[in-house]
């Protein structure tokens, strides 16, 4: 067993005293089942599905139809149980708590047999003073119960009036009521996703340990004032005073690169307790600011902050900051009706180009930090600058808004609530208002949020009647609404946070949905705030057919994976359009119909003799497919950044869906195994089912590598239109894909994501191209 124990100690002299004890609980533990018949080993953090795999008990979660196969897991009631010393005499601290930072998602926690708490809510951090408990050797209990389970008792007992929707579409296969619970959305299923409703701990468990005080926050927010032409920091710092009379000291602020230091007097009465102070950064300092990837640097400056109080207790934090500004402007647009919609960067006004952000995995526990930043450095290659945390998942990791930091990515972040309605008993409300103070003091030190949305599609369903409510019962509705989203998040964030704008939802028509009572009769406008745009009727290739809106942040379109990513979780008997898995694994309703009729308005959809040739050609013209639809659909909206037509246009934004994928299934991600790029246009004189005179194009490729670069040198006999080059299961990233190879010669370079040979890719290398199937 391995314990991980930090002992932060003073750092002045021999009257220094322990700041704190932290000592995570991270590791091995043991889960058994709700009647006891299973018993297994299991790692904190992690999930149950994750300790079921890992012990052999069940596949890969992911194979075939394992979603409705391991249902079971989520409909029983799990214990996580471990014993532990305590590494310290107990008599020397005054105060011992237990820190829960990912309990998915409702459990009753057990401390030596004693129950010291509950928690009902995956996106909140739970302390529990364990001070009266605790022992030299300890048990601890987490006795999970079954989200879906909760989630149907909570509806059953909302007696006053349904709050829709009861349960997903039938094609989702999923499970009902998640809007009664405080969990990720989407692990009760989506259109592009399956439904498992983990149970388990996805990151910290430790315990603290600390005499006379002990901070619990450190957070901070960089204010421009436009009057002084100067810099300012509000820095907030949440204390746990447990000396029985006052604590008084100073306070040393520091960010020597800008050549600032500060001291504060200050005295912290007994109980929980908040220091703000206020830090000036001289005009006659020359401050660099934050900006958005391909728009200038992302400096940051190191900042220590030292708190010397009686007793010789010396608390030092340290971070990094970061300085830029954000506005929201919405004015009047000459020559048009309505208000604009677009984004200040430090008074510079920036087009936002990029996607929607969902979760990386069903299970958390399988997102690691090389992953994360594999994907957002594809963000950053494809020359994106922004990414949307769409609000059906979760608040991501601090790793992920540390990253986009560092590469200039702005972060479009929904609060978790998605395409439903929810209830607005007091028992709710406290816990989305925990969930919401914690999130804001957590996140707002990031530069690269740049804005807040209270909930994705949840007002458009509202007015747009998406679950027939009738007229007469929609005042009910409205009110839980402005109770939910203006009245408790937006008073949160308004209070927590001034450095960046919140919208209630995500589209919304900003200032006039506002004006109208927090409710726009038609929340989806052209001409104000954001749209979402999904048609699958219409030729995509017609660009007359798209909202001239202005903003554009959800748009997009299906397609299959690739089939070695498809071979992995299936069998032989799996690997046709219209086959069992084909149909199990699409989500969205009439989804596969309408990926072959988009396809077949401008292509020859295949009819190889070959029922697996016929597949993997289908699936490649899907990819081909999304790829044309979502491009054709990207460069419009950015042509009408700067013009007015038919009075709409100026759209500022343009933020398809989906960046990533969850599972080997259709879905509208553009990344997954590959990236799809097509950074150089083509006018076609005809769809290329009529063109006359394509040959079947022979292409060759000769691999080398240069360090850990592989380079593809391509040579093809004849124009070859939507090259696509696979290499299997390897994982890593081409310099580009899907495109048109007019020249005889092409040299493509590819960024392995794990250590590969040249060998292993000449084995798994495949090329197709549009003439493979004509």
């Amino acid at each position: 067993m391995r314990l991980h124990l930090i002992l932060l100690l003073a750092l002045c002299g021999t009257g220094t005293t322990a700041a704190a004890l932290s000592y995570s609980l991270r590791g091995n533990w043991s889960i058994c089942n709700g009647n006891g018949s299973l018993e297994l080993p299991g790692a904190v953090p992690g999930c149950v599905h994750s300790a079921l795999f890992q012990q052999g008990l069940i596949q890969d979660s992911y194979y075939r139809f394992n979603d409705l196969n391991y249902r079971w897991i989520s409909l029983d009631n799990w214990t996580y149980s471990k014993e532990f010393k305590f590494p310290f005499a107990i008599s020397k601290w005054q105060k011992v708590n237990l820190i829960l930072e990912g309990m998915d998602t409702i459990s009753k926690i057990l401390f030596n047999e004693v129950t010291i708490g509950e928690t009902d809510n995956m996106f909140n951090r739970y302390s529990f003073d364990i001070t009266n408990v605790v022992r030299d050797v300890n048990s601890i209990e987490l006795r999970f119960q079954s989200a879906v389970l909760y989630a149907a008792q909570q509806s059953k007992a909302h007696t006053r009036y349904p709050v829709p929707p009861d349960c997903p579409p039938l094609v989702q296969k999923g499970e009902c009521h998640v809007n009664f619970v405080r969990k990720e959305q989407c692990s009760f299923s989506w259109d592009w996703g399956p439904s498992f409703p983990t149970q388990g701990i996805w990151k910290d468990v430790r315990i603290e340990a600390y005499n006379i005080c002990h901070l619990n926050y450190f957070t901070f927010s960089p204010i421009y004032d436009k009057s002084a032409q100067e810099w300012n920091l509000e820095i907030e710092a949440t204390f746990d005073v447990v000396s029985s009379k006052p604590v008084g000291g100073q306070v040393i602020v520091a960010i020597p690169k800008l050549q600032t230091q500060q001291m504060y007097d200050i005295e912290l009465q007994p109980g929980k307790r908040i220091v703000e102070l206020f830090l000036n950064i001289s005009k006659n300092i020359t401050v660099e600011t934050w900006w958005p990837h391909g728009h200038g640097n992302q400096t940051g400056y190191n900042m220590t902050i030292l708190f010397e109080l009686d007793g010789g207790l010396n608390i030092e934090k340290s971070a990094k900051v970061y300085f830029r500004t954000v506005e929201l402007i919405e004015e009047p647009i000459k020559g048009s009706p309505g208000l604009s919609f677009y984004f200040k960067i430090n008074g510079f006004p920036i087009f936002l180009k990029g996607s929607n952000w969902i979760p990386a995995d069903s299970f958390q526990d399988r997102v690691t930090s090389e992953l994360l930043r594999l994907l957002l450095q594809s963000v950053v290659d494809a020359n994106m600058n922004t990414l949307r945390v769409w609000g059906g998942g979760i608040y991501e990791q601090d790793e992920f808004y540390e990253l986009c930091d560092e590469l200039g990515i702005m972060v479009w972040q929904d609060f978790m609530f998605a395409c439903a309605l929810y209830p607005t008993d007091q028992g709710f409300l406290d816990s989305v208002r925990a969930e919401v103070a914690y999130q804001i003091k957590r996140l707002k030190s990031h530069p690269s949020i740049i804005i807040w949305s209270g909930n994705n599609e949840n007002e458009e369903a509202l007015m747009m009647n998406w679950y027939h409510i009738s007229f007469t019962d929609r005042p009910i509705y409205i009110k839980d609404y402005v109770t939910l989203y203006v009245k408790n998040i937006r008073e949160l964030v308004l209070a927590g946070d001034k450095s960046r704008p919140f919208i209630t939802s995500s589209p919304t028509n900003g200032a006039e949905t506002v004006a109208e009572g927090w409710v726009s009769q038609n929340p989806n406008s052209n001409y104000f705030g954001d749209v979402h745009f999904y048609d699958y009727i219409s030729d995509c290739w017609n660009w007359k057919v798209f909202p001239k809106a202005r903003f554009a942040s959800e748009y997009g379109y299906q397609s299959w994976p690739s089939f070695s990513t498809l071979e992995k979780v299936s069998s032989t008997e799996d690997w046709s359009f219209s086959s069992k898995f084909s149909l199990h694994r699409q989500h969205h309703e009439g989804g596969n119909k309408q990926m072959l009729y988009q396809a077949g308005l401008h292509f020859k959809l295949p009819k190889s003799t070959d029922p697996l040739r016929t597949f993997k050609d289908t699936i490649y013209l899907t990819q081909v497919m999304q790829a044309q639809c979502v491009k054709t659909e990207t460069e419009f909206y950015r042509r009408s950044r700067s013009e007015i037509v038919d009075q709409q246009g100026h759209t500022m934004g343009a933020l398809y869906w989906q960046l990533n994928d969850i599972w080997q299934a259709p879905s509208w991600a553009s990344l997954a195994d590959h990236e799809l790029l097509s950074p150089t246009n083509y006018h076609f004189l005809s769809s290329l089912k009529e063109a006359v005179g394509l040959c079947k194009a022979q292409i060759t490729a000769i691999v080398s590598q240069q360090g850990d670069i592989f380079v593809f040198d391509l040579e093809t006999s004849a124009v070859a239109p939507f090259v696509w080059l696979d290499v299997g299961s390897i994982p890593g990233r081409f310099s580009d894909n899907g495109f048109l190879m007019t020249e005889k010669t092409r040299t493509i370079l590819f960024y392995p994501w794990e250590p590969t040979s040249k060998s292993e890719l000449e084995q798994s290398f495949h090329v197709t191209s549009l003439t493979d199937i004509y």
